[in-house]
């Protein structure tokens, strides 16, 4: 069994009580109860849930008094970081990355994901579920990023091209259901235990690794900086995203779309290091124009989001009009499967919303089966979609978690409330990009750039 680089258990530390095999959604932690448990690399989808759960840890002071930085260190964590340090871990990148805000020759760029604004504030002590987009873009410009970007405006491009996708499979009856394809560990799950499915998979890179692509191409161009000169760093609420950036197929535009990935721990982690006072900055904007983003993109981070803002767009590709009510809440929220008929005039849009990886199973199975009937199915190996992250801040108490993701939910949906363009189409920033360097949706350009193809790892796996 190979051992698993990005999510792992410190074997000294844990205690067997096996709360990670309860929550992981692919069977892949294994051992006896009572005994150190290890993780099957070639079953984990990495997303991070048994780190969250993780109760086993060891005293602050022990490790720090007795083996001082050996953890610390083969966990790429700071030195100055004072919390006990649990069993179940995922590998950090903060070295790297701090390398390259150091190194004048190179162009930093960086992007945030929408759950990292809503999560990232309880590390310093604020309330569960603060929004905290202007303070986020304000810390990351004093730790020195060059351009300050947003994931939200790649979420936009991301339906631009995927609501462009179903309605073209839709109306030319091609693979259909269509699956969403942002969610790196139900990518890998699909590859792994249904790769006769993976047809079905949109061919959309994920928001982050659009973003890291128009980083190194329009964003390079505006900025007069040679691609190669460029390094993209994403900041995420998921671990399975550090796996996904060093994907092989991640680099159309010649370059690795995502140079490293943060967690919006190791982001905090980061800023306390550097010595920001987080909580008395002022508040500050993302960079234009590919910071600019529409309510659409930014609910991609809630279970849901991608749904509803697919939706927003497909429906007026199809009828040529606009929503009645925007607000589709018929889509949002709640764990387990949600099933949602869509009336677009000509075309009845079957929708699947699935929260949590387990959940999908039997839609899968049905699929196989040929027994499928829905247009549409948007999958989200987190419980609660990205805001539940396994890179999101940890809480022990089952009760605060879930009273976090409530929260954490409730911002979400506020800030999409706010914003000026609740659409991704109508994103002026969107609709410039297209006019300037992309094309048209689903162009030979943008096919290019923001599109890609996946792999059957389950014969891989039987074939070694």
């Amino acid at each position: 069994m190979k051992q698993n680089k990005y999510v792992t258990i410190d074997a000294e530390i844990c205690t067997g009580c096996q709360r990670c095999c309860e929550i992981c959604p692919v069977d892949a932690i294994e051992g006896e109860q009572g005994k150190p448990q290890t993780i099957n690399s070639d079953k984990c989808v990495m997303c991070g849930q048994c780190v969250q759960v993780c109760s086993a840890y060891a005293s602050c002071f022990e490790t720090y008094q007795d083996s001082p930085l050996h953890r610390l260190q083969e966990r790429r964590m700071p030195e100055i970081v004072r919390e006990p340090l649990f069993a179940a871990y995922y590998i950090g990148d903060i070295p790297q990355v701090k390398q390259a805000l150091a190194n004048q020759s190179l162009f930093t760029m960086v992007q945030c994901a929408p759950a990292v604004r809503v999560a990232i504030a309880e590390d310093f002590g604020m309330e569960l579920g603060s929004l905290v987009p202007g303070k986020l873009a304000a810390a990351l410009r004093r730790l020195g990023f060059k351009r300050i970007y947003d994931t939200n405006f790649a979420a936009d491009l991301t339906i631009m091209e995927e609501g462009n996708e179903l309605v073209k499979r839709i109306t030319q009856g091609e693979a259909l259901p269509m699956f969403t394809s942002c969610c790196p560990a139900w990518v890998k799950y699909v590859e792994d235990e249904y790769p006769e499915l993976i047809k079905h998979l949109s061919s959309c890179k994920s928001p982050q690794q659009m973003a890291g692509t128009m980083f190194k191409t329009y964003g390079a161009a505006l900025d007069s900086v040679a691609p190669e000169a460029v390094y993209s760093v994403a900041i995420m609420p998921c671990t399975c995203k550090k796996a996904e950036a060093l994907r092989p197929e991640m680099q159309s535009s010649g370059f690795r779309d995502v140079d490293a990935v943060l967690t919006t721990r190791e982001l905090a982690y980061l800023i306390k290091e550097a010595g920001i006072d987080f909580n008395s900055l002022p508040e500050e904007s993302f960079d234009d124009p590919l910071g600019c983003y529409s309510g659409a993109g930014h609910i991609f981070g809630v279970t849901g989001g991608v749904m509803e803002a697919a939706i927003r767009t497909a429906y007026e590709l199809i009828t040529h009009k606009p929503l009645a009510d925007i607000n589709v809440t018929t889509v949002r929220g709640g764990q387990g499967i949600k099933k949602v008929t869509i009336n677009a005039g000509p075309v009845q849009l079957k929708t699947v919303v699935v929260a949590g990886l387990k959940n999908a199973i039997p839609l899968l199975e049905e699929l196989k089966n040929g027994k499928a009937d829905f247009h549409f199915m948007e999958v989200m190996t987190c419980p609660s979609g990205c805001i539940s992250g396994g890179g999101q801040p940890k809480l022990l108490l089952p009760e605060d978690q879930i009273t976090a993701r409530e929260l954490r939910a409730s911002s979400m949906y506020h800030h999409d409330e706010e914003q000026k363009f609740r659409k991704s189409h109508d994103n002026p920033a969107i609709k410039e990009v297209y006019e300037k360097f992309l094309g048209e949706p689903l162009g030979h350009h943008a096919h290019k750039l923001l599109h890609t193809h996946y792999g059957d790892r389950k014969n891989r796996h039987e074939a070694k």
